[in-house]
Formats: structure tokens, sequence, C-alpha cells
């Protein structure tokens, strides 16, 4: 219905713009007219001999001419026709000759808002003879009564074509534009109920303009989405199964670990050569089980913040890799593994402490498993943020591993990971409001860097 009346309004506002040049057309076609009868008459009353005008003709002449009087200006002579004598008193001399469009228009509505009559002296060129001037004396209120005559016929044929072109324009555009709009928003709505349903899928169209081009994508992207959620599905009852799995695995690894460390005490030769190994591989057994665990339940970490200085964490991570207690090195008998904090002492962050650790864990983790020997850690306040690196002199990433760095279960670098150790650092540091991002990874070993909000206090 808005459209509908919307299509009124404009179509009478285009109306009314045609309207204005309109009128004064008419007003100028009418005082033409009056000048060119008027030279009919008094070509009539010229032909005739001096002093033989029949004055009886001569008010005939006038009576049908609507005129006072008539005048008849030619290089030779004059030729004057008067009703009673003297013509009245002028009120408006009009000069047919003279003026544009703005002043035709302009004394158009000027008659229109006149209430009385008014006396009009007209003058222009004879449309017949050139160099012949008719001047005729004439009522405005005639003129005036023609013109809102005009005016009503105008209207009522505006109103005839507005609602007309309202009603076709309205019947097109609900047949082009809101039937398939509705069908559109219709069909999303049954998608957003079931997006299951392979029969609420729009239907694809053949239309090449926008609302085509809607159509189509929309009938693409339902069935993406419904292909997304399929594999999701079935993908969260594998992960539900594997997590119970690696819950039993993991239990049964831990028999294994104890099994293990009472063989690490046997004498055997063979025994203690052999021991290393495969404490090493169960290790690694628990890591994969835990870290699968942990992707699969943790979600979005929740977080705990606490103010605390920056160094003391690295420092702590550390000592897992550097200490005497650093088990799997010592173990597998590897080369002494060093860890250099060079951050500053007096860089604080407000983070949870626990998600932090575990991310910089899960970063010197990897560096150390791809056969790194060293690892750097800086840190550089900026306005807003603190950018931490931490750089290793390991071989550096595989280009199948930089293509996935951040793909779960496809991301690993090493045979044998999960590829979820960046996965889950680059989801707490969202979770802080940072982000991480490799800067380099080559022969000279692998560099990334991830930030974090620094603290409102400084």
């Amino acid at each position: 219905m808005r459209l509908l009346i919307m299509t009124i309004i404009f179509v009478m506002i285009a109306e009314v713009l045609i309207y204005v040049p309109s009128i004064s057309r008419y007003r100028k076609n009418y005082l033409e007219e009056q000048i060119a009868r008027a030279h009919i008459a008094v070509l009539a009353l010229a032909d005739m001999p001096d002093g033989m005008v029949n004055k009886n003709l001569e008010e005939q002449l006038l009576f049908h001419a609507n005129a006072y009087g008539i005048v008849l200006r030619t290089p030779n002579r004059h030729v004057m026709a008067m009703k009673g004598g003297m013509p009245p008193k002028i009120d408006l001399v009009v000069d047919l000759r003279k003026g544009g469009l703005l002043i035709w228009v302009a004394d158009a509505f000027e008659t229109l808002r006149q209430k009385g009559n008014r006396v009009l002296r007209v003058i222009d060129d004879s449309p017949k003879i050139p160099g012949v001037l008719v001047e005729v004396i004439i009522d405005e209120r005639p003129m005036r009564r023609e013109m809102y005559g005009f005016s009503g016929r105008i209207l009522q044929l505006s109103i005839l074509i507005s609602l007309m072109t309202a009603f076709l324009v309205y019947l097109t555009l609900q047949w082009l534009m809101v039937r398939p709009m509705r069908q559109i928003t219709t069909s999303m709505m049954a998608f957003r109920d079931d997006p299951e349903d392979e029969s609420r899928t729009i239907s694809s169209s053949n239309r090449t303009d926008e609302i085509g081009i809607a159509q189509r994508e929309l009938n693409v992207m339902q069935q993406e989405v419904r292909t997304a959620l399929r594999q999701k599905t079935r993908l969260a009852t594998l992960g539900a199964a594997v997590a119970k799995i690696n819950h039993d695995l993991r239990n049964t690894l831990a028999t294994a670990v104890l099994v293990s460390d009472r063989l690490a005490n046997i004498d055997d030769p063979e025994v203690k050569k052999v021991t290393p190994r495969l404490y090493n591989a169960i290790d690694k057994a628990v890591h994969l089980c835990s870290d699968t665990l942990n992707y699969v339940a943790d979600g979005i970490p929740k977080l705990e913040r606490t103010r605390f200085p920056l160094a003391r964490l690295i420092d702590e991570v550390g000592l897992l890799y550097t200490g005497p207690e650093s088990g799997e090195a010592a173990l597998a008998g590897s080369a002494v593994f060093e860890w250099c904090n060079d951050v500053s002492s007096d860089v604080d962050v407000v983070a949870d402490y626990r998600q932090l650790f575990r991310a910089v864990q899960n970063l010197g983790q990897n560096a150390r498993q791809a056969g790194a020997t060293r690892v750097r850690v800086t840190a550089a306040p900026a306005s807003d943020r603190i950018e931490i690196e931490i750089a290793d002199n390991g071989p550096g990433l595989t280009p199948r591993a930089k293509e996935q760095l951040f793909q779960p279960f496809a991301g690993s670098a090493r045979q044998g990971g999960t590829g979820l150790g960046l996965v889950i650092v680059r989801d707490i540091l969202r979770a802080h409001g940072g982000n991480i991002a490799l800067v380099r990874s080559d022969d000279d070993g692998t560099v990334f860097r991830f930030d974090l909000p620094k603290s409102k206090d400084g």
C-alpha cells in the first residue's frame, strides 16, 4: 500500500511539473487567438470606403471578437473599431512580442490569482500579414474562466493517469521484486527453523539481475551450510567417541608408564637400552591423548585474570626444559636445551596465568620436538599492546605445515603430532583479546609473534 501511495504522489508531482508550463502556454495561445479574431474582424471594416462604416456591423464584429476595441496599425494607415466610442480604463498591457517562459508562467498564475475582472490591452504582430500590428482590448474574466476549465481537465487527467500508473507499477513491482523478495525471506526463515530439511532450499533462479543473483547465492549458501552442519554433526559424534576412547587409552597408558618405571630399575643392559625409547613413545602417546581431550573439552577458555611480571612466567616455562626434572629430554639422551629469557622484569601483563603458561609451554614444546636446541623469548611493549616473540634455531616448518598452520589435526610439523598445539595457543590468545602470527620460518629457525592487550595502568 505504501508503494501504491508513493507512486501516486510521484506521478502527481510529475503532472504538476508538466502543468506549470502548460497553463502558461494555454494563456498565451488564448491571447494569440484573440489577436487573430480581432485581425479578421477589423479587416472587414478596413475594406469599406471612408465614411461608409456601418456602426451596427462594427458592434457585431466587436461582439463576436469579444473585444471592446480593436486597432490595426499598418505602415500606411490605422484602422480602429471601438464599442460605444470610448474604450474602458486599461488595467494591464500585455505585449506578446516580449517575455519568456518564466514571465509567461508568472503572468499565468497572476491571472489565476485574480478575484475580479481586469481590462487587458493585448498587442501582437499579425499572424498572417508581416509588418501589421494588432491591438485588442478585452476582459480578463473569460480567459481566467477558460484557464480554470483547462486546469480542471488537467487535474482529472492527472488523477486518472496517476492511478493507472500506480496500479501498473504496483503490479509490476509485486511480480518482479516484492514476490521474489518475499520468497527469499520465507526461505531464509524456513531454513533457520530446520536447516537440514532439503525441501526448505530455495529454487535457483535464471534471472540476471540482483534478485536472481541473491536467489542463486542463497541456494548455494543453504546447500553449503547444510553440508557443513551435517559434517559438523558427524565430527561432533566422532569427537565424542574419540574423547571417550582417549580417556580409556590414557588410563591404559598410565599403567604402561608404571610398568616402564619398573623396567628402568632392572640392571639388564638390553632393558636399559630399550627403556628410554619405550618411555618416550608412551609419553608422546599420553601427550597426544591429553591434547585431544583438552581441545575437545575446553571450548573457549575461561579466564581468571591477574597482574604478574611476564619474565617470571617465561622463567617458569623454561624450567620445564632446562631443569633437572626435564624428563623427556633426559631420558632421550638429547643435547642440552637452552631457554633464553630476554624479557625485562618491569613488563607486567594482566592475563590468566595458567592459560598463558600453557600457551608459551606449547610453543616451547613444539620447538623442542622439532629439533631446536635454543629458544629465545623477547617482549616489546607498544602503545596499547605487548608484542612477544618466541624464536628458535630449529629446522623450520615444512611448506605443508605453513599452509595448515592453525588447522586442528592437520597442521603438525612432525610425524605423530596432532596439530593442536598452535590451535590451542591461538584460542587462548584470542580469549585474551590478542592473536598469534608466524613471522618467519626457514633454515635459521622459526619465529612466532603474539600480542596481548596492555594493562590499563601501564
